[in-house]
């Protein structure tokens, strides 16, 4: 009776133990850590979320079965140990791999334009393969079979999983090529087109300006002709076509359009000012003397807003600068029999 009084005990205090270090003892060094700002410390913490308690629960109950040799026979007191032993390397192994992941992430978000899921996915899952490997070679299970087995069976599931393989190396050859990155703007052949969000093991994440989600295989992106607007830079060039009247001192024109030029890439990209915009003449036309305008942004999407406030500024400072921006006229001969012709001017 005595004995089972102490197993019993043994299996409390692990529990009780379990419950004061995860709610009081982990929760209030977490609480410190974080005032602190330790770096990597809410990994560490998160890593270890809910394991605290377990290990205690698991030490409580190897102890009551150590305590226990006389209501326990042999054979089940080291199955039992087994059986505990197995348990903490694997939530050991869990551990591990949540720090690998979190830590990976944690150096991938300090790289500019790495996708974190594709690598620390794999980098989690390879921890986990190695812990459960060293786990059943230290509970006695021979791993060399199981390595050959795998290795063996690995052909018939590559063959089988010939797609998803595909994209997974069509993900590293993205990856390593640097062809494109998360945050890249990209304009697929077939028209779609938005910004890179993550690189995944199966497929690449593109969100729309419209806030759509395209979803492309990675097999595809890496076979199919795309542009990369944020290729060899973010930078790119506005261009713009207007027309003015034949009337229009051109001089004029391209002093006005410059000065206004200037100022839109001062309000929307001051660190592009030593780009000085530039326009050039290139056609007359029917109705007009027609340039083109070119420009620095920041990146494509700006060249919406640099275009929205450009029409606005030049349309206004023409006005003020008497600058003619031409629409169509048409003149029209009427010719009446036995009188001379007419015309008529259509605007």
């Amino acid at each position: 009776m005595q004995e089972w009084i102490v197993t019993i005990a043994f299996i409390l205090l692990g529990l009780l133990a379990g419950i004061i270090g995860e709610k009081v003892i982990f929760t209030k060094l977490r609480k410190f850590v974080v005032e602190k700002e330790i770096p990597g410390s809410e990994i560490i913490f998160s890593a270890l979320h809910r394991m605290t308690f377990f290990w205690f629960v698991l030490a409580g109950f190897f102890g009551a079965i150590v305590y226990s040799s006389l209501t326990i026979n042999e054979d089940a007191k080291n199955l039992l140990q087994k059986i505990i032993t197995i348990l903490f390397l694997y939530t050991v192994t869990l551990v591990l791999a949540r720090l690998t992941a979190g830590f990976v992430n944690l150096f991938i978000q300090r790289t500019e334009g790495v996708p974190a899921s594709l690598i620390s996915n794999l980098a989690k899952i390879a921890v986990l393969i190695l812990g459960i490997l060293i786990l059943l070679q230290t509970v006695g299970v021979q791993i060399t079979p199981i390595v050959t087995t795998l290795g063996v069976g690995g052909l018939a599931v590559g063959l089988a999983l010939q797609d998803t393989l595909a994209n997974l190396f069509s993900g590293f050859y993205l990856i390593i090529s640097k062809q494109v990155k998360t945050g890249d703007y990209v304009k697929l052949d077939d028209g779609y087109e938005g910004y890179v969000t993550d690189i995944t093991w199966r497929n690449t994440t593109i969100k729309e300006f419209k806030n759509n989600i395209i979803i492309v295989p990675n097999s595809r992106l890496a076979s199919a002709i795309f542009t990369n607007y944020h290729l060899p830079v973010k930078a790119i060039t506005l261009t713009m076509n207007i027309g003015v009247g034949y009337d229009s001192d051109l001089e004029q024109v391209e002093r006005v359009t410059v000065e206004i030029a200037k100022e839109v890439m001062a309000e929307i990209a001051p660190e592009l000012v030593e780009f000085e915009p530039n326009i050039r003449f290139h056609t007359f036309n029917d109705f007009s003397i027609d340039f083109k305008l070119y420009m620095r942004v920041h990146e494509y999407f700006d060249q919406r807003i640099g275009t929205h406030l450009l029409i606005k500024k030049l349309h206004k400072r023409y006005q003020q600068e008497g600058i003619e921006i031409p629409f169509p006229v048409r003149d029209i001969y009427v010719q009446n029999k036995g009188s001379e012709s007419s015309s008529l001017d259509l605007n």
